[in-house]
């Protein structure tokens, strides 16, 4: 009697839970949550039913608490791919990794066709140095399959204490047959900023936005700005970017912005809409600007793109970028637990969406791998292309139209940055030529 009285608070519990979760009253405010209707309450009746089936006749005794992580698990895994449940253990990871150190093997990951595929590797890292690429497909992970597998699921087992080891199993287009990587975990730090300067050309590379990323880059114009003796140029070269944290993206922008719309964020609920302005501080750069982007440029490196496109600030070289224009708002829950749920979409400042369709550069380069490199690239997979995607403006009405391809001379190392550099060094001169 007992038993059954504790399996029914705890789908009581779970009922209450579900009810807040799909009102979240507190969290969004309840003036544009349309309430439960009569057809979610039968279906909230055929789950009960359906529960009370599993424990009264499964050839098994299965905890209530396993079914209802799995029933919570499917509900999250109808959405989108961004959508996730995390554990009290998924959502301190989640948290140490905005903090940029961690250890693990070092990639951005996401699922496409219900595959768990690299988005990119990040540079300097164990699974960057072996040869990880992006668009790899992982299918195993030390021996176990990874069909099925949750982002988070898959976050937990890549990531582990130093020097230990993990193998993943990767298929890559144009590869004969899979293929074991044996990877030794390191603490991943992360320097989110590095630059360089070229014949006066400033260079500036984010790999991700992080915690301290706006001000380790105004670091770094400021060291540019003593090292060049007459700077005529930046390159902000975000090329397997995979994003990271939208207030740091905000800033960035501003770096570059004296006025007017870095991002706006809209959605169903007024809580989640923002828009972001661009507050001049008197420090900004006035040189010209090319801003590098590939298929692996995603999220807060979009808005950053978009942010400088619109404005007129920059030009954008390279190829399409990834398209990854949602935002998650993480809600935490009881018992440590989080929801990462997706509550809202990017727009540019000219109001342009970037779900699904990227940023589109004002200059096609495509990259040619140096002829040294045997091994493939990897090819980017796109926002697009993952399984349940929201979809963007344009692909609701018409494919978009594809940019032309232009083949780009061949060079010896990185044809995209030395284009960008070649483009800024020509900059004085079309200045000077007669344009009457």
């Amino acid at each position: 009697m007992k038993k059954y009285f504790r399996k029914g608070l705890i789908l009581s519990a779970f009922l209450v839970a579900l009810f807040a979760l799909l009102f979240l009253p507190g969290y969004f405010g309840n003036s544009q949550v349309s309430a439960i209707g009569q057809d979610t309450y039968k279906n909230l009746k055929r789950f009960s039913e359906v529960l009370n089936m599993i424990e009264k006749n499964y050839v098994e005794e299965i905890e209530p608490k396993t079914l209802i992580q799995g029933a919570i698990k499917g509900m999250i895994k109808s959405l989108d791919p961004h959508s996730s449940f995390m554990t009290a253990d998924m959502y301190k990871e989640l948290q140490v990794e905005t903090r940029g150190s961690f250890g693990g093997i070092g990639i951005v990951i996401t699922i496409q066709k219900d595959v768990l595929t690299v988005v990119s590797p990040i540079e300097d890292t164990p699974a960057f140095l072996v040869g990880v690429k992006a668009g790899d497909k992982i299918i195993k992970i030390n021996g176990e399959s990874a069909k099925g597998i949750t982002i988070m699921e898959a976050v937990k087992k890549l990531r582990g204490p130093k020097d230990t080891k993990v193998t993943i199993t990767v298929v890559r287009e144009g590869m004969a047959e899979p293929k074991d990587f044996v990877i030794t975990r390191a603490i991943i730090k992360i320097k989110s900023v590095k630059y360089k300067v070229y014949d006066d050309i400033g260079y500036v590379r984010i790999s991700a936005f992080q915690g301290k990323t706006a001000d380790d880059l105004k670091k770094a114009l400021q060291d540019i700005n003593k090292e060049a003796d007459s700077l005529k140029g930046l390159v902000l070269d975000m090329r397997n970017n995979p994003g990271g944290l939208l207030d740091q993206a905000v800033k960035v922008s501003d770096a570059f912005i004296k006025s007017g719309v870095i991002v706006s964020t809209k959605g169903r609920v007024e809580s989640v809409e923002n828009t972001y302005m661009a507050k001049d501080d008197g420090s900004e750069p006035t040189v010209p600007i090319i801003i590098l982007v590939n298929g692996g440029t995603a999220s807060a490196a979009e808005i950053v793109s978009g942010a400088l496109q619109d404005n007129g600030k920059a030009i954008i070289l390279g190829t399409q970028t990834f398209g990854k224009g949602s935002v998650q708002t993480v809600i935490p829950l009881e018992r440590g637990a989080a929801l990462k749920l997706t509550t809202a979409l990017y727009y540019t400042p000219k109001g342009k969406s970037i779900q699904a369709e990227g940023i589109i550069p004002d200059i096609v380069v495509e990259y040619i791998k140096p002829s040294n490199d045997k091994e493939s690239t990897g090819k980017h997979i796109r926002e697009n292309n993952l399984k349940r995607h929201i979809k963007g403006v344009r692909e609701k009405t018409k494919k978009a139209k594809e940019p032309s391809k232009k083949e780009p001379d061949y060079l010896k190392k990185d044809n995209q940055l030395k284009s960008a550099i070649d483009l800024l060094k020509s900059w004085d001169i079309f200045k000077k030529t007669n344009q009457g």
